[in-house]
């Protein structure tokens, strides 16, 4: 497929793209993808600013990046498909940007704790939905998502905070429970309020959906990442 082709390399896939339900699913979920890689980048960057290290400050830095360079791939794929990418995202401006109010930091280490629980939720979930998209834009998702991963980073300040004081455990354990349920709350409503994504999971276009039992055991695999993720931070109890 060339660069400014929109229509996906396969047979199948250029029968689900004729499909208007389901070109409008893939267009939500790039949108709101993309939009949630713009505010990762402005958090980030602004965290940069309260980094207790210059390397610390630099890490931080980077990660931004390649949150900016996602949503700027992300757009591009969203111009192929024939859709703006700014009135693409508007839909997704507002709850995103009560959750991230609703749930802002109140220190550096909380904002740790949140780029990789909190940001790490969101992006199994969208993978999750990308299983159900064209090769093309499931690759592309998939990749972005996999580019933004901050594990090392994240693991070795939280564990070494908790490690000077114990106490701070305790406390991030509970901003983590916390971040759980409210990312898992935007998640469903996003997946709820978008027809095109509802449908999307419901099937359609000779591809399978998800039954009320395959929803659950979706959220049942969300749970279990977050969990090894909590552990991954000593924030397991």
């Amino acid at each position: 497929m060339t660069e400014s082709s929109p229509t996906p390399a396969s047979g199948n896939d250029r029968i689900a793209f004729d499909d208007p339900d389901y070109r409008a699913a893939v267009v939500d979920l790039l949108a709101v993808i993309s939009y949630g890689e713009l505010v990762a980048f402005e958090r980030l960057a602004e965290d940069a600013k309260s980094a207790p290290s210059l390397a610390a400050k630099v890490d931080l830095a980077t990660m931004a990046a390649a949150e900016f360079e996602n949503a700027l791939r992300l757009n591009q794929r969203l111009s192929e498909l024939g859709a703006d990418p700014y009135e693409a995202m508007e839909p997704f401006r507002e709850p995103l940007n009560a959750f991230h109010a609703h749930t802002a930091p109140a220190d550096w280490l909380e904002s740790l704790v949140k780029a990789y629980v909190g940001d790490g939720l969101a992006r199994d979930f969208y993978a999750e939905i990308a299983a159900f998209l064209d090769v093309d834009s499931r690759d592309l998702i998939l990749s972005a998502l996999e580019r933004t991963q901050h594990s090392d980073f994240v693991v070795e300040h939280v564990r070494a905070a908790i490690a000077a004081d114990p106490r701070v455990g305790g406390r991030l354990a509970l901003w983590g429970r916390r971040l759980m349920g409210e990312a898992l709350t935007q998640a469903q409503g996003i997946a709820a309020e978008r027809d095109a994504l509802s449908a999307l999971l419901a099937g359609g276009v000779d591809r399978p959906g998800m039954d009320l039992a395959a929803l659950g055991r979706m959220f049942s695999r969300l749970t279990e990442r977050h969990a090894y993720r909590m552990a991954e931070l000593g924030l397991a109890h």
